[in-house]
């Protein structure tokens, strides 16, 4: 497979992460704006960051099917004109408007982003398939970054949040412009022939549907289990409540204009374009599952430091004039990098790399919309109660239990997680039917075992585990 057939497919990709990093990230200083142009509440703002995640939650219910019957590409594309039809409602002065545009555009995006996974994995040769599908989380990395930066140069604009949403159809352009040239049929003109042979075997021997994602014939229902602790764990350890509220958080802890606000944002973007390139270039050599442990050992850690750098309890994220304590602003400032940094090398990238790893081809799509509705789930929840929980309890006692989830998503993940590193799918779903898989390392990757060892994968364990 040459270098040439791969460019496109993964400029689509990257292109696809890009655009829903922006519109993941946009919202963080667009909000400082809303809140003041329209009056906004607490209730109000969490609806407008939330509705882009209920959009992103319905098309996590029948995005499956359409990605599996009617293609990669042509979901990406359909996504690509909801993207542009949602950017156009967001330039309306209403605030239904901005409800219904921002949940468009979610919509679009979780469409997009299991398309642009799968299409990548389903590519690209066992030894690559690590740094080429983590494209798509650098993407991500890179646009929010990017929105961050608009954030900044606009933050004292009138009316600078229209600008902030309309720019979000320059990438979903771009994208659109590379994949029309791009082949209807792409596997058959990119992949190896003998591979694509396989996959299509592979698909008439198995009738799966999504009664067997629950089922334990060929160990599928641990394979759903696995996906589910993926999802859910990262989103518990409260990580995409700092980068859509970054702005916010910041302002509330001594930040004192909305730009400082913001510049410092920019920060925590550059830390997560950084670390999620680190994150790429090792995961084809030390391997998934010591990337995502370590992560979230060090998320653990990192956010009792914040707990503890002398917040008081009663840090609110309301209109009152910010707080004047430069020394506690600058540890919560490195202690959400540190976390942000540990979340992009291991949670990011990983989780997706594995999704679209761990699943046989046919009832891929489906495994995935499946798993991702439970993503998008929980992100609503901790997302639409954020502002809520820190008025009710405190930031550091958020900040206490953010790390707890992290401690403990590392003790399950450490005992249910298989390696994939460099192997093909089809040997990864041979290895997860026989509720077996080889292990190179031991759980945090950090020495070799002396002798050949089966890492047993089932059921029985995570249920003993989680009682």
């Amino acid at each position: 497979m040459g270098c040439c057939s791969l460019l496109l497919p993964c400029l689509v990709s990257s292109g696809g992460g890009l655009v829903f990093g922006y519109e993941l990230a946009v919202i963080s200083g667009a909000l400082l704006q809303l809140r003041e142009d329209f009056g906004l509440s607490c209730v109000q703002q969490e609806a407008l960051v939330t509705a882009l995640l209920l959009g992103a939650l319905l098309a996590s219910v029948v995005g499956g099917s359409l990605i599996d019957w009617q293609g990669r590409r042509a979901s990406i594309l359909f996504s690509n004109g909801l993207t542009l039809a949602g950017t156009f409602l967001l330039l309306f002065t209403s605030y239904p408007a901005l409800l219904l545009g921002r949940a468009t555009v979610g919509f679009a995006m979780c469409i997009s982003s299991m398309s642009c996974c799968i299409f990548v994995s389903e590519l690209v040769p066992p030894e690559q398939r690590g740094v080429l599908v983590s494209l798509y989380e650098v993407g991500i990395t890179v646009g929010i970054l990017v929105a961050y930066a608009v954030n900044y140069m606009l933050a004292d604009t009138g009316e600078g949040w229209k600008w902030m949403f309309g720019l979000a159809a320059v990438p979903t352009l771009l994208q659109l412009l590379c994949l029309w040239r791009l082949p209807s049929n792409t596997q058959s003109n990119c992949a190896h022939p003998n591979r694509l042979q396989q996959l299509e075997n592979q698909k008439r021997s198995k009738g799966y549907n999504y009664l067997s994602l629950f089922q334990t014939k060929d160990n599928m229902r641990t394979r759903t289990v696995i996906g589910l602790a993926l999802v859910l764990f990262q989103q518990f350890t409260g990580q995409p409540n700092v980068l859509l509220y970054a702005s916010t958080i910041f302002y509330t802890l001594g930040f004192h204009s909305h730009t400082a606000a913001v510049l410092a944002s920019i920060g925590l973007g550059l830390v997560k374009v950084l670390s999620t390139l680190l994150s790429m270039t090792l995961s084809d050599r030390v391997g998934r599952r010591p990337l995502l442990i370590g992560g979230c050992s060090v998320m653990a850690y990192v956010n009792q430091t914040a707990r503890y750098s002398g917040i008081g309890p009663g840090v609110k994220p309301t209109n009152a004039p910010p707080l004047n304590a430069p020394n506690t602003n600058w540890v919560i400032l490195l202690s959400l990098m540190a976390a942000v940094s540990s979340y992009a090398v291991g949670f990011g990238p990983m989780t997706w790399l594995l999704l679209s790893e761990i699943f046989p081809a046919e009832v891929r799509g489906r495994a995935f919309a499946f798993t991702n509705c439970f993503n998008w789930s929980a992100h609503v929840l901790v997302t639409s109660t954020f502002l809520n929980l820190i008025d009710a309890i405190g930031l550091p006692r958020v900040f206490l239990l953010y790390g707890a989830t992290a401690a403990i998503s590392a003790a399950i993940l450490c005992k249910i997680l298989p390696e994939t590193k460099g192997k093909s799918l089809e040997d990864i779903d041979a290895e997860l039917r026989l509720q077996r898989f080889y292990q190179n390392e031991d759980c945090c990757g950090l020495r070799r075992n002396s002798a050949p060892q089966y890492h047993m994968v089932n059921f029985k364990d995570t249920l003993e585990l989680s009682v």
